[in-house]
């Protein structure tokens, strides 16, 4: 893949994090009872944190020092 793909990439992982983490913020804002889906919500969004950490090694060039 290249540095443009997993550019590209990385910037739609940051878009559906920051959804995610505004509808966790939506469901506690609304006393939402769903505990089930807040749980899912937010171990997707620590999936995604991962997949984003990698993308972000893989574009920064090793440095040997």
């Amino acid at each position: 893949m290249s540095d443009e793909e997993l550019q590209r990439r990385l910037e739609l992982l940051k878009i559906e994090h920051r959804d995610l983490d505004e509808a966790i913020a939506a469901l506690v804002e609304a006393n939402n009872r769903d505990q089930l889906r807040a749980a899912r919500l937010k171990k997707r969004k620590l999936h995604l944190r991962d997949r984003i950490i990698s993308l972000e090694n893989q574009l920064i060039p090793d440095i040997i020092a």
